[in-house]
Parts: C-alpha cells; structure tokens; sequence
C-alpha cells in the first residue's frame, strides 16, 4: 500500500535495524483517514472468507482492526494485555512483546470466542510473531479458527512470516520491510 509506505517514510523513524517508530500515525497518534483506508485495504482482501469476527490484541492494533471489522459488518474483539475484575472466565495465553522486551499474559473472556468461529487477526506490526502466537493458543483454547492474518507493518527479517508461512495462513501485509539498513527501510516486493 504506497500511501502507507510513504507515510511511515514520512513520519517514521528507524530507531535500530530491528526497530521503526510510527508513533506519529499508527500507534501513539493515529492518522485516522489512513486507518480507513487500511480498513478498507484489508477489507478488499479478506471479504470473500467467512469472517465472524475481527481479533487484535490491544492496543496499537486496535485502529486498523476497527476500521476493518465495521466493513466487514463482524464485532471486534479486543484481547486484553491484563485481566479485568469483571471478566468471569478468561482464556490465558503467554506472550513476548518484541518492543516492550518482557512477557505478559493476555486473556480474553472465554464467551466472545466460540468453537469453530472463523476469526481475522489483525494487528499493527509483525515481527517475531509472538503477539499472533498468543491469539492463536487463545483461538485454539476456544476450538475458534484463524482463517486470516491482517498485518499493517510487516518485518519479514524477522521470524514472524516465517511461521506464518510454515503453518499456512494467509496473511496479507500493506507494507512488508525486507529490511532496516543504515537507518533507511528497504521494501520487500
């Protein structure tokens, strides 16, 4: 998606050859007409699939998902990062976050996943898939399906794709980063 890319050129800024700050439009700040036509992007992908629902985990993926989900006419599930005294009966799921470098639990309220709904994961980044994983044993603990992996910016250096690839989803990403070199990003194809 060249208009996303050109802003993350813009806006970005390449903090390591592993690290691309986007704070500015996606995930502290939120360009909101750029979020809708990142709905839309991954709406135009995903709309013949029998999507129940739209997943991210909070919150910087919550944007994208949002704007995805109301077109495709399915709620939105938000997996919570920690529990809240009024969820009853969570799922858990262990996750590594690649920016924030500790583990966490995330959980989710085992009602709003059922056995055999076909889910959407959709978040912002994808690095060493770690926040997918989570979504996934969460998905699986409930008997629910992934049928489909929205990525917003995609590190395909890093071992995220890899296991996307190995284990068969389709996934579609709107700016895919090949690599991060002398603080200039170069595009995957």
């Amino acid at each position: 998606m060249e208009k996303l890319k050109q802003a993350i050129e813009t806006h970005g800024k390449c903090v390591s050859d592993e690290v691309v700050k986007v704070d500015q439009i996606i995930n502290h700040q939120v360009d909101c007409a750029l979020m809708d036509e990142i709905g839309q992007a991954f709406y135009d992908y995903f709309k013949a699939k029998p999507i129940d629902k739209v997943v991210t985990i909070e919150s910087s993926g919550i944007a994208p998902a949002y704007a995805c989900a109301l077109r495709l006419g399915v709620p939105l599930l938000i997996i919570k990062k920690a529990q809240p005294n009024t969820m009853s009966d969570p799922l858990f799921a262990k996750v590594f976050s690649f920016t924030k470098r500790k583990a966490y639990s995330i959980c989710v309220e085992r009602e709003y996943l059922k056995p055999g709904e076909h889910l959407l994961f959709i978040d912002d980044f994808l690095a060493n898939g770690e926040a997918f994983k989570g979504a996934e044993e969460l998905a699986r603990q409930a008997g629910a399906v992934i049928d489909g992996v929205g990525i917003v910016i995609g590190k395909q250096f890093q071992n995220g794709q890899a296991y996307l690839d190995k284990h068969g989803y389709d996934v579609y990403t709107l700016a895919p980063i090949k690599e991060i070199k002398d603080q200039h990003i170069i595009w995957a194809e």
